[in-house]
């Protein structure tokens, strides 16, 4: 009798805890910063943000790229889209970009984290110069962008999604710095999940973990890195992610019941 009762308690708590509460309408007219929205899942995101009639600011390092999913959020309804390219590696960046987005959009609803970046070219992986410069993009961007949001977040219940990878999860070979900055990046929005919390301030934290996959562009990187012969499918996506939105395995809401979803 205990057992089954304890169980029923468990299904209980699970429906409660994983029910999808989601209303489509409150992104209608909700105020959006995203990052990383040239291509991949960022480039998806931005097109389901303007067909619930969000109001969009798009930032990634290609204008070109960047113009063309403009226009087609236009195409899809949002009532307003902007764009300001911008290289995260460079720390002035953050700085400007949430300006930019408070300037033309008058505040924050959300703001959804989404870019990444491998070493650059001729730079070693392991060296202090690319492993510097993989964490300003992976890790340091985020956290300033997040600084800088923040107060326009409280102001509205806003909420922050942080799409991550596996890598900040679990570590695999020849991705170190990579992996080292996801790891970082998994922890930092953990805590300040908890921190908010504490001090009772109502923004939603929601971190997404993209999963594996097998992707050519992946094996090509690899490939031109270094002359291994066989890798796992699994192991190349994880040297080099280049997301599909179909492929985001696992979404981990893990915020408290308030704010916006």
């Amino acid at each position: 009798m205990k057992v089954l009762l304890l169980t029923g308690l468990g299904a209980l708590f699970f429906t409660y805890y994983w029910a999808d509460n989601f209303d489509p309408a409150s992104l209608q007219g909700a105020r959006v910063l995203l990052t990383g929205a040239s291509a991949g899942v960022g480039e998806e995101l931005a097109y389901h943000y303007a067909r619930l009639g969000s109001h969009l600011v798009l930032t990634a390092h290609t204008e070109a790229f960047l113009q063309k999913v403009v226009g087609n959020c236009r195409k899809l309804g949002a009532p307003k889209v902007f764009f300001i390219a911008a290289d995260m590696a460079s720390r002035e960046v953050p700085e400007l970009v949430v300006q930019f987005a408070l300037d033309k959009l008058g505040g924050l609803d959300y703001l959804v984290l989404n870019h990444l970046g491998a070493a650059p070219a001729g730079t070693r992986a392991h060296s202090a110069q690319g492993t510097s410069w993989l964490m300003q993009v992976n890790l340091l961007s985020y956290v300033q962008l997040t600084s800088l949001a923040l107060p326009s977040l409280t102001d509205s219940k806003g909420s922050l999604v942080v799409v991550s990878s596996l890598l900040g999860r679990v570590p695999a070979s020849f991705s170190s710095p990579y992996s080292a900055a996801k790891f970082a990046l998994d922890s930092f929005f953990g805590a300040l999940q908890r921190e908010l919390h504490v001090q009772d301030v109502n923004v939603a934290i929601t971190r997404c973990v993209l999963g594996l996959q097998d992707h050519a562009s992946a094996k090509e990187g690899v490939r031109s890195s270094m002359s291994l012969p066989l890798l796992l499918p699994e192991l190349l996506h994880l040297l080099r992610e280049d997301p599909s939105p179909s492929r985001l395995k696992v979404g981990l809401k893990q915020t408290p019941s308030r704010g916006r979803p």
